[in-house]
């Protein structure tokens, strides 16, 4: 009789096929545990090494130390008023005017095509009679009067006239540096229409006209503090009376028109 033979059992087996089991799925018998890699190493002991999401390591970022901001640039200290070229002729009216005016004219500019004049603030006067009346010059409208801040320098405003002749058809700006506790003499006397224009720099700037006909602010309120056009102007408010709120400018502004109605009315 003949004897049944029996399956190998799983321990029975040595042949190497690969062992079922809830703790090592997919083990062969004849493998055996091996040293781990260098790039398993584990990054706990090594500061430098972060964990990446899928189970490795890669080198972790340094931060680099943060460079020191740099210093503010320094303020501009008013435009540099270029010479003319060597192949440019000064205007018949400036030439006309040096010879007439010796040493009233400081400088003579010229740039993107526009001569300017550089006079001294106690000749201004003299130097705009003596363009307007000139055969070589007639500039017998002032186009616009305006001005520039430059906190810095010591003569903080530059003063421009801008002068236009309807006969020769040719242009000049007339420029003057001014401090800003200095005074200048107004034009309104040679060309009637600076009255507004002059009006317009002082309520911008500052700038105080002596001898001028009707001097006083034409766009800003008279109680306005301050001189918006101004480079050190704040930009949150009015000038020195600062406030977090407009509304309590506003009250301190109508405070004197309050004042006036209750003493007409404790009048009445």
């Amino acid at each position: 009789m003949t004897e049944d033979k029996k399956p190998d059992s799983p321990a029975g087996n040595s042949s190497g096929r690969s062992l079922v089991s809830s703790e090592g799925a997919g083990k062969t018998a004849g493998d055996s545990e091996k040293p781990s890699s260098p790039g398993n190493v584990s990054s706990k002991s090594d500061p430098l090494v972060a964990k990446s999401g899928d189970g490795g390591s890669k080198p972790a970022v340094v931060a680099r130390p943060k460079p020191k901001p740099k210093p503010p640039p320094e303020p501009p200290q008013g435009p540099q008023d270029q010479l003319p070229p060597d192949d440019k002729v000064v205007p018949p009216a400036v030439s006309a005017l040096q010879s007439a005016l010796p040493g009233a004219v400081v400088q003579v500019s010229y740039w993107v095509g526009d001569w300017s004049i550089i006079v001294q603030r106690e000749r201004l006067l003299e130097v705009l009679t003596f363009l307007k009346s000139d055969e070589k010059a007639q500039f017998d409208y002032c186009s616009d009067v305006t001005a520039t801040d430059w906190p810095p320098r010591e003569k903080r405003f530059d003063l421009i006239y801008c002068l236009y002749s309807t006969r020769l058809r040719h242009r000049l700006r007339v420029k003057v540096r001014v401090g800003e506790s200095d005074s200048v003499e107004s034009a309104t006397g040679i060309w009637p229409a600076v009255n507004w224009l002059e009006r317009e720099v002082f309520d911008q700037f500052g700038i105080n006209f002596s001898n001028h006909p009707d001097l006083r602010r034409i766009l800003m309120p008279d109680e306005w503090q301050g001189y918006p056009q101004r480079k050190d102007y704040p930009l949150e408010g009015p000038g020195e009376l600062l406030m977090e709120n407009p509304q309590d400018w506003l009250r301190l502004r109508n405070l004197s028109d309050e004042i006036e109605r209750n003493s007409d009315s404790e009048i009445e």
